[in-house]
């Protein structure tokens, strides 16, 4: 089958209704590593609720998203390749709540039948209960089987650039063999994380992380070595996805921070692979 443009810049859904308890706000942080020393007191306010106000993740928005990038649009999703992702705070993220969605196709670029098609998505949170927007996601696709369908080229968002000098701060966070497992359960069931068979059909030599996973450990490294663990400093996160993480990998964030701008990268510590790049994280002011 064919993509088509007219039919997936007409793709939106909208006040798609999606709740979420405390269990859910939990689950995500322990499945990008908080709480694994269970009396550190700085991680235990997001994985334990009782004692203090349950704090929340600002990553969590990419998985309050229902099928955050659809599995139905016409392509071959197998080649589908998560590139980008973006994210927008309009405030801190509740433990608990009722929140409606809107979700639309921004753009499709069609880069030829060698390189497939690139498919920019966005997505808007808000209570459901006063309509106060809460956050704003962007993904962008790469659709590797489904170049030359006859539409426009063009580019996605331009990358951010990390400054030319060594890194101002760096943070280690190992990730256990079963992270991908864990993981799964905040709704993305990809067999690519779970089952060696699909892995190996693939050409991993294991099941891989999920990138959203890889992406929340990072903005836990920035909230653990930058913000003090003060979740309510974040207002936004954006990074390129460039090679997966293999569960058991320590994945090292290098940090750069000119005001209230943090750059950052991630590798795969002991395979030296470079797995996120172009990071920028927003500081509220």
């Amino acid at each position: 089958m064919t993509i088509t443009y007219e039919e997936l810049m007409a793709t939106s859904i909208v006040d798609l209704n999606h709740s979420y308890g405390d269990t859910e706000t939990m689950l995500y942080a322990q499945s990008v590593g908080f709480g694994r020393d269970p009396v550190d007191r700085k991680e235990l306010p997001y994985v334990h609720e009782q004692g203090s106000p349950l704090q929340t993740i600002p990553t969590m928005a990419t998985v309050l998203v229902p099928d955050l990038i659809p599995s139905d649009l016409g392509w071959d999703y197998t080649q589908v390749l998560h590139a980008e992702q973006r994210l927008q705070l309009h405030r801190p993220l509740p433990a608990a709540a009722e929140i409606l969605v809107n979700k639309r196709v921004v753009e499709v670029f069609d880069r030829g039948p060698k390189r497939g098609a690139m498919i920019l998505f966005e997505a808007d949170g808000r209570l459901a209960k006063d309509d106060t927007a809460l956050f704003t996601v962007g993904s962008t696709v790469i659709a590797r089987g489904d170049g030359g369908f006859g539409g426009q080229s063009g580019k996605g968002p331009a990358p951010h650039r990390a400054p030319h000098r060594e890194p101002d701060l760096r943070c280690d966070s190992p990730t256990r063999a079963d992270q991908a497992l864990l993981f799964r359960l905040n709704g993305d069931r990809n067999p690519l994380h779970c089952d060696p068979g699909t892995a190996a059909a693939a050409g991993f030599p294991a099941p891989i992380l999920h990138g959203l996973c890889t992406y929340g450990i990072a903005c836990h490294a920035i909230l653990k070595t930058i913000c003090d663990y003060d979740y309510t400093l974040i207002a936004g996160f954006d990074v390129r996805f460039s090679a997966p993480v293999l569960p058991g990998d320590t994945i090292q964030t290098d940090m750069w921070q000119d005001g209230n701008i943090v750059s950052f990268r991630c590798t795969a510590k002991e395979r030296d692979v470079v797995v996120l790049r172009n990071g920028k994280c927003t500081l509220a002011v």
